[in-house]
């Protein structure tokens, strides 16, 4: 039985102070040992409980490298074995087209379902064991940087994940001033697009004419997923420091038409590449037209945190617009305290920018996608590209990022679900005439 005292170790142990120790011969040994035990999965549902526990107390209980080779023996040791596998094929092969294929089928797929598999699954029944996962594929992610052998882990987790954070499951709040303070200290912890530099920009950024959700799964209820930040505006909004002033005017809600999201972040590492699905803005649309049924006209106000890092691998396009600047010196953002040189550059970077969103490309194995992961974001939520915002993020991240350029995308209502399923399905991208125009520009 799962005592309560090992549950609540598990738990104090998620945090970042706990004590680590280095994983031992004799360490290795225990390790292997209840690995298999997971695998084999014997006993009912308190056994796997308790089992699953103890492991990821052990897990928890490891430096790095500890964890490290923790994961690898998963990975490699707990695979389907090739001898199932190929008998079961074989079997398969012969009822091809019979009554008995598609139990032949059935058993193929058993023996192709890795232990890796039954092991994960397991955290799912002890407290805390969905963050315990997420956790753990962030580790995961650190190290496969450096260890490929853990990929064939990585994609079966990726894939488990994938499934149980569908934007179907996810529950959305709207967070307000008087949100419990913990939820707070957390959104100025991950806001990752722009920074959160006070309680005072907070507060702005919760007043009248401002709405933030999250979004929670029902395993993880006190750790948000995703942060949306709105702002309520008369007009489409082409400069991120003037939605961020805390000293302008509270717009008057009541006279909005248009709603800006101007951030959006993920705030788990351990969830990078998991889709949770179309529709995630629409929910928020939702929302909001309820609240305001004058909106009629829902954008974003969005960064191009790899346009630096394309033409970084493309030199020569500035080149060929006529920009002499070499691309440190634009990412430097130096150029813009001369007003005559900005405006030189103003027409040869929007349509440096115009290409990259139309053609900046990276093959996903199946369809070519935005090389820009933001674009893909609201792509693969039926929005259009609109929009190209000239100096419309003056900071250093803005510059370093995308030479100061902000673009606006746009979810016209009527249109998002043809969109997302030409996107989805040829990788159609939907564009403004105007900026269609200035990426065929010679």
């Amino acid at each position: 039985m799962v005592t309560k005292g090992l549950v609540e170790k598990l738990r104090s142990m998620m945090g970042p102070s706990s004590a680590r120790t280095t994983l031992t011969a004799r360490g290795l040994e225990r390790l292997r040992a209840q690995l298999n035990e997971c695998a084999a999965g014997l006993g009912g549902e308190v056994s796997a409980r308790t089992r699953a526990a103890r492991l990821a107390e052990t897990y928890l209980g490891l430096d790095d490298d500890g964890r490290k080779r923790f994961l690898k023996i998963i990975a490699l040791e707990f695979g389907p074995t090739p001898e199932a596998v190929a008998l079961a094929h074989a079997e398969y092969q012969k009822v091809v087209g019979s009554p008995g294929q598609w139990k032949a089928e059935a058993a193929l797929r058993a023996a192709m379902r890795s232990s890796r598999i039954r092991i994960l699954t397991q955290f799912n029944a002890i407290p805390q064991g969905v963050k315990f996962l997420v956790d753990l594929r962030a580790d995961l992610l650190r190290f496969l940087e450096q260890d490929r052998d853990l990929a064939v882990l990585d994609r079966e987790l990726e894939s488990r994940l994938n499934a149980w954070f569908d934007v179907g499951f996810l529950e959305l709040q709207r967070i307000t001033w008087n949100s419990p303070a913990a939820l707070l200290e957390k959104l100025i912890e991950y806001e990752a697009v722009h920074e959160i530099r006070s309680w005072t920009d907070l507060k702005n950024r919760l007043d009248s004419d401002r709405r933030l959700y999250a979004f929670f799964h029902p395993r993880m209820p006190a750790e948000p997923l995703i942060f949306v930040e709105v702002a309520l505006t008369d007009h489409l909004a082409d400069n991120v420091q003037a939605l961020l002033d805390e000293q302008a005017p509270v717009f008057d809600h009541r006279k909005a038409h248009t709603a800006i999201f101007y951030s959006i972040s993920n705030t788990q590492r351990g969830l990078r590449g998991v889709s949770f699905g179309s529709f995630l803005l629409k929910r928020v649309i939702d929302d909001l037209k309820r609240d305001f049924p004058k909106l009629d006209q829902f954008a974003t106000l969005s960064p191009m945190p790899t346009l630096a890092t394309w033409v970084g691998k493309n030199p020569q396009l500035l080149a060929e617009l006529g920009i002499e600047l070499a691309p440190d010196e634009l990412a430097s953002g130096t150029w813009a305290n001369d007003a005559k040189q900005a405006r030189r550059l103003r027409d040869p970077l929007r349509q440096l920018a115009a290409n990259y969103l139309a053609s900046a490309k990276q093959s996903n194995g199946h369809t070519a996608m935005p090389f820009d992961p933001v674009s893909r974001f609201h792509l693969g939520n039926g929005a259009r590209v609109e929009s190209l915002n000239f100096m419309a993020d003056t900071s250093a991240k803005g510059f370093r990022q995308s030479y100061g350029l902000m673009v606006n995308y746009l979810y016209e209502l009527d249109e998002i679900e043809t969109n997302l399923e030409a996107f989805a399905s040829t990788g159609s991208i939907a564009m403004s005439a105007t900026l269609r125009r200035l990426a065929r520009k010679k």
